[in-house]
């Protein structure tokens, strides 16, 4: 998979966590502005993601800018799917679960990009090996 791919991947997941939040936000009644974090982690990937698709000389770079904020996001949210696994087996509802719900999903979406990237980051690396020429 080629940069230039993942760069486009990025502004969708960037997107996705956009909407998640912005979501989160008004389903819960605007009461609590953390409901935003994944529009927060989202934003971030967005721009990188354009740039990576812009300047194709630092998108190495870039790339891997976006691979750990996914990391990040990933490792703030994965609580969300520990209390989901709670919740679901011992069946004692927790204290906010929108919230757990909002934070199981950012995780999954995290831990696919990160996936994505590593992946892409793999073949580039073999390619360049190779001598091949890496988009």
């Amino acid at each position: 998979m080629e940069y230039l791919v993942v760069a486009k991947l990025t502004i969708v997941f960037g997107i996705l966590l956009i909407l998640l939040g912005v979501g989160a936000y008004v389903v819960t009644e605007m009461q609590s502005k953390t409901a935003l974090i994944p529009a927060f982690v989202g934003l971030p990937l967005v721009i990188l993601g354009a740039i990576a698709q812009a300047k194709p000389g630092i998108r190495m770079h870039v790339m891997h800018a976006a691979v750990l904020i996914g990391l990040l996001g990933f490792f703030g949210s994965v609580g969300g799917v520990v209390k989901l696994l709670k919740w679901q087996l011992n069946d004692v509802e927790p204290a906010r679960p929108a919230a757990v719900v909002v934070q199981a999903i950012m995780a999954v979406l995290m831990v696919a990009f990160v996936a994505i990237c590593v992946k892409s980051f793999i073949a580039a690396r073999k390619a360049r090996r190779a001598g091949l020429p890496v988009a």
